[in-house]
Protein backbone atom coordinates (compact mmCIF):
# COMPACT_ATOMS: atom_id res chain seq x y z
CA UNK A 1 0.00 0.00 0.00
CA UNK A 2 1.03 3.33 -0.61
CA UNK A 3 -0.01 6.51 0.97
CA UNK A 4 -0.67 9.63 -1.66
CA UNK A 5 -1.44 13.01 0.06
CA UNK A 6 -2.87 15.52 -2.86
CA UNK A 7 -2.44 19.27 -2.16
CA UNK A 8 -3.42 22.46 -3.50
CA UNK A 9 -3.60 26.09 -2.22
CA UNK A 10 -7.25 26.20 -2.79
CA UNK A 11 -8.26 22.85 -1.24
CA UNK A 12 -7.67 20.58 1.87
CA UNK A 13 -5.01 18.06 1.74
CA UNK A 14 -6.69 14.67 0.83
CA UNK A 15 -4.59 11.29 1.97
CA UNK A 16 -5.65 8.38 0.24
CA UNK A 17 -4.51 4.84 0.45
CA UNK A 18 -3.15 3.45 -3.03
CA UNK A 19 -2.80 -0.47 -4.31
CA UNK A 20 0.32 -0.35 -5.51
CA UNK A 21 1.68 -1.75 -8.48
CA UNK A 22 -1.63 -2.07 -10.56
CA UNK A 23 -0.41 -0.99 -13.63
CA UNK A 24 -3.54 0.07 -14.10
CA UNK A 25 -3.69 2.93 -10.84
CA UNK A 26 -2.72 5.59 -12.24
CA UNK A 27 -3.10 9.22 -10.37
CA UNK A 28 -5.42 10.60 -11.97
CA UNK A 29 -7.69 7.27 -11.91
CA UNK A 30 -6.92 7.56 -8.04
CA UNK A 31 -7.59 11.39 -7.53
CA UNK A 32 -11.27 11.02 -9.30
CA UNK A 33 -11.91 7.92 -6.99
CA UNK A 34 -11.36 9.96 -4.17
CA UNK A 35 -12.86 13.25 -5.67
CA UNK A 36 -9.74 15.03 -5.09
CA UNK A 37 -10.40 17.71 -7.97
CA UNK A 38 -7.49 17.38 -10.46
CA UNK A 39 -7.99 19.45 -13.87
CA UNK A 40 -8.06 17.04 -16.60
CA UNK A 41 -9.03 16.72 -20.55
CA UNK A 42 -8.10 14.12 -22.73
CA UNK A 43 -6.77 11.54 -19.75
CA UNK A 44 -4.58 10.19 -22.72
CA UNK A 45 -1.33 11.84 -22.04
CA UNK A 46 -1.21 14.70 -24.74
CA UNK A 47 -3.08 17.26 -23.28
CA UNK A 48 -0.84 18.49 -20.14
CA UNK A 49 -3.74 19.50 -18.27
CA UNK A 50 -3.17 17.06 -15.32
CA UNK A 51 0.08 18.32 -14.52
CA UNK A 52 1.13 17.53 -11.19
CA UNK A 53 4.33 17.95 -9.10
CA UNK A 54 5.42 14.50 -7.49
CA UNK A 55 7.89 14.12 -4.32
CA UNK A 56 8.87 11.06 -2.11
CA UNK A 57 7.45 11.94 1.05
CA UNK A 58 10.54 9.98 2.48
CA UNK A 59 13.20 11.81 0.22
CA UNK A 60 14.08 8.78 -1.78
CA UNK A 61 13.97 9.68 -5.69
CA UNK A 62 12.01 7.50 -6.39
CA UNK A 63 8.23 8.66 -7.78
CA UNK A 64 6.66 6.38 -9.69
CA UNK A 65 7.67 4.41 -12.84
CA UNK A 66 9.75 6.56 -15.59
CA UNK A 67 8.22 9.37 -17.96
CA UNK A 68 5.96 7.82 -20.69
CA UNK A 69 7.08 8.97 -24.40
CA UNK A 70 3.53 11.03 -24.36
CA UNK A 71 5.07 12.76 -21.06
CA UNK A 72 8.29 13.39 -22.28
CA UNK A 73 7.06 14.98 -25.42
CA UNK A 74 4.18 17.50 -23.13
CA UNK A 75 6.92 18.12 -20.34
CA UNK A 76 8.68 19.62 -23.00
CA UNK A 77 6.24 21.45 -24.80
CA UNK A 78 5.16 22.96 -21.59
CA UNK A 79 8.35 23.95 -20.63
CA UNK A 80 8.86 22.12 -17.84
CA UNK A 81 11.36 20.01 -19.22
CA UNK A 82 14.02 20.75 -21.75
CA UNK A 83 15.75 17.74 -23.93
CA UNK A 84 19.00 17.94 -21.39
CA UNK A 85 16.79 16.93 -18.55
CA UNK A 86 15.03 14.23 -20.62
CA UNK A 87 18.52 13.09 -22.06
CA UNK A 88 19.81 13.03 -18.32
CA UNK A 89 16.64 11.38 -16.32
CA UNK A 90 17.13 8.81 -19.25
CA UNK A 91 20.64 8.03 -18.42
CA UNK A 92 20.91 8.59 -14.57
CA UNK A 93 17.62 6.51 -14.25
CA UNK A 94 16.27 9.40 -12.30
CA UNK A 95 12.43 10.35 -11.86
CA UNK A 96 10.95 13.34 -12.86
CA UNK A 97 8.95 15.81 -10.21
CA UNK A 98 6.98 16.93 -12.89
CA UNK A 99 4.10 14.41 -14.27
CA UNK A 100 1.19 14.17 -16.09
CA UNK A 101 -1.36 12.20 -13.43
CA UNK A 102 -3.26 10.40 -16.51
CA UNK A 103 0.28 8.53 -17.18
CA UNK A 104 1.79 8.30 -13.49
CA UNK A 105 1.46 4.26 -12.09
CA UNK A 106 1.54 4.38 -8.80
CA UNK A 107 4.45 2.50 -7.01
CA UNK A 108 5.24 0.95 -3.35
CA UNK A 109 5.89 4.37 -2.13
CA UNK A 110 4.26 7.49 -0.35
CA UNK A 111 4.32 10.53 -2.40
CA UNK A 112 3.12 14.24 -2.40
CA UNK A 113 1.02 15.17 -5.18
CA UNK A 114 0.65 18.80 -5.43
CA UNK A 115 -1.70 20.16 -8.34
Amino acid sequence: MALVTFSNPDYKDKTVYAVAGSHTETLLKLAKEHKVPVHFDCQDGECGHCLVRVTSVDKKARMGYHLTEKERTVLKELGKLTQDDIDRLSVDDMPSEWRLACQMIVRDEDVLVEY
